[in-house]
């Protein structure tokens, strides 16, 4: 479980995001939606300890991301937008490289790497040097190294971006199979994606969340499309009521 209570980011006097609160329940994947700079990637920073908050609090699995950032950092699994990829390393070392520095456990680093590379579809490529892959295949390293600790919380910032639409597709599918067990934030605004895997919906507008509910009942009476453009428009929903007409002058 992830628990987001009124954050608050300020980048000297720009404030990026103000009062971002919302929940994802175990065995949920959430589509944190919001048009570009909107403040996704702070508030999936703050949450995964790359950065602290101005004001607000973070809970992961029960642990203060602040009080008790080590603790989160084991429970979580993040892909930031660009994966931290080391591109002169293989497959396998570079996944062997990032389970030591999570804590795994040397008797079962073997059975971990093993695990991801198959779960990713990586065995194929494991020898290969991470620069010699296709742009697809290293976004599966990407989420093969957030996956390596077998955290129970992932949280994937524009996972798709790039990508064709066949490896969109493969990604798709795989953040699918991640559920379940552990909790998934997904940050991203292709609608499409949040549609196809996502169970519940937060949408930022501005830096401040401006609607929090399952998919099933905010889609119920319109598309996501509408929903997410009638939350982020700026126009006056309300118009003014039309003024009579005196025809005697």
């Amino acid at each position: 479980m992830v628990e987001v209570s009124r954050l608050t980011k300020y980048y000297g006097q720009f404030r990026a995001i103000q009062d971002v609160s919302f929940t994802a329940q175990k065995g949920d994947i959430l589509g944190f939606l919001g048009p570009n700079g909107a403040g996704k990637t702070t508030t999936m920073r703050i949450i995964t300890g790359f950065m602290p908050a101005t004001e607000g609090t973070v809970t992961v699995e029960g642990f203060d991301v602040y009080k008790e950032s080590h603790e989160v950092r084991r429970r979580i699994g993040y892909l930031p937008e660009t994966p931290p990829l080391y591109h002169d390393m293989t497959v396998s070392s570079y996944l062997k490289f990032v389970a030591r520095i999570k804590g795994v456990a040397r008797r079962q680093l073997l059975g971990a790497l093993e695990g991801v590379l198959e779960k990713c579809s990586l065995t194929e490529v494991a020898t290969r040097l991470v620069r010699h892959l296709s742009k697809g295949y290293r976004q599966r390293v990407g989420l093969a190294q957030a996956l390596i600790h077998n955290p129970p919380v992932l949280i994937l910032d524009e996972p798709t971006l790039g990508l064709d639409p066949k490896q969109i597709i493969e990604i798709r599918n795989l953040i699918r199979e991640f559920s379940g067990d552990r909790t998934v934030i997904l940050s991203t605004h292709i609608l499409p994606e949040v549609s196809q895997i996502c169970n519940k919906v937060v949408i930022i507008n501005e830096g401040r969340v401006v609607v929090e509910n399952n998919l099933k009942e905010l889609t119920q009476a319109a598309t996501l499309e509408q929903v997410f453009l009638r939350y982020i428009s700026k126009e006056v929903e309300e118009k003014e009521p039309e003024r009579e007409v005196d025809w005697s002058l």
